[in-house]
């Protein structure tokens, strides 16, 4: 089996000024790695790194995944890429499919040649449980995908296959990471197409009534973060080459309906303001491109990867509101 910790290593985290990036650069920095974190700040945010800038063993490329010259400048000598920039939400991919695809697919083979011309043996990248498309049968498992539901998914599912093809024809070594529903410190509350939780959070922390899309029994597997780390980990180092150029789900293996979400939420916020308990939920249309139920099966990465994810959603939940109550009040 792999070891669990990523150590002395030069590692490239694309997106690395972004929520889950910006959360691998922090506990990487720990364990006497030199980082190269390259962004573009579209949706990456310059305070997540603030932190990390006067550190020796930082640096940071302000530049786009979409420049091929940018990406190659940023993989020279580098041990293992971690590729978690894109650009996420179905309904942004809906909205503006063009730039979806230029930055998700374009951008991607960008970094997955440069990484191939410079040699760099493991590849791991964020893929998504967006690929199973319209398979609705639960729990999800990764050799079985339905048809795309969005442009999202469609670049997504893109990713996968030009990893697969590089795998076999360059031996490279790439492993998929499908996300599921990632949730934690430093993630956007902000804009048209922030994540649900953060969201909700910033709405109950300000008093106001949370929007829930259709009547609030869709369910998702909700994911903290640290268990996101911790399968980048283990796929940077796993040593069995079974395991090797495919794709995992990484999720928690248990599903949370919107309306239990609300009032786990509550419950945690009042314990810093009592009268969040109080805030009223109002209910909206279903979302295109919604599905209505999502929930992982992680037996594949716990039987290849020793993935043993250690945070359930309530405790989870607890670390991150802990965080959004100091830096969003």
């Amino acid at each position: 089996m792999s070891k669990s910790l990523i150590e002395n290593k030069k590692v490239l985290v694309t997106g690395g000024a972004g929520f889950i990036g910006s959360n691998l650069i922090e506990k990487l920095l720990k364990q006497n790695n030199q980082i190269i974190c390259l962004d573009n700040f579209l949706t990456g945010k310059k305070e997540n790194i603030e932190g990390f800038k006067s550190n020796p063993s930082f640096t940071l490329i302000e530049g786009d995944i979409r420049n091929i010259e940018t990406c190659q400048k940023a993989v020279d000598g580098v041990d293992i890429v971690l590729h978690q920039a894109a650009l996420g939400s179905v309904p942004r991919s809906i909205n503006d499919p063009i730039t979806t695809n230029e930055i998700n697919i374009n951008g991607f083979l960008n970094v997955l040649t440069a990484a191939r011309d410079a040699q760099v043996k493991r590849f791991v990248y964020a893929a998504s449980s967006s690929t199973y498309g319209d398979n609705y049968t639960l729990p999800k498992l990764e050799e079985n995908i339905g048809k795309p539901l969005s442009p999202y998914a469609i670049t997504k599912y893109v990713n996968e296959l030009y990893a697969d093809v590089f795998g076999k024809l360059y031996d490279m070594e790439i492993i998929g990471l499908r996300y599921f529903n990632v949730f934690g410190k430093r993630q956007d509350p902000d804009g048209a197409y922030a994540a649900v939780i953060p969201k909700f959070v910033k709405l109950l922390i300000e008093h106001k009534s949370p929007v829930i899309n259709g009547d609030g029994s869709f369910s998702r597997d909700f994911t903290y973060v640290d268990n996101v780390i911790q399968a980048n980990e283990l796929a940077a180092n796993v040593v069995n080459k079974d395991a090797l150029n495919t794709v995992y789900n990484v999720a928690y293996g248990e599903n949370t309906n919107l309306n239990d979400l609300i009032e786990i939420l509550k419950t945690s916020l009042s314990v810093f303001d009592a009268q969040i308990k109080k805030v009223a939920v109002q209910f909206g249309p279903v979302r295109m491109g919604d599905i209505p139920h999502s929930l992982a099966s992680i037996k594949k990465a716990r039987e290849k990867l020793d993935y043993n994810p250690r945070f359930d959603i309530k405790e989870g939940l607890e670390m991150a509101i802990s965080w959004y109550w100091e830096n969003l009040k």
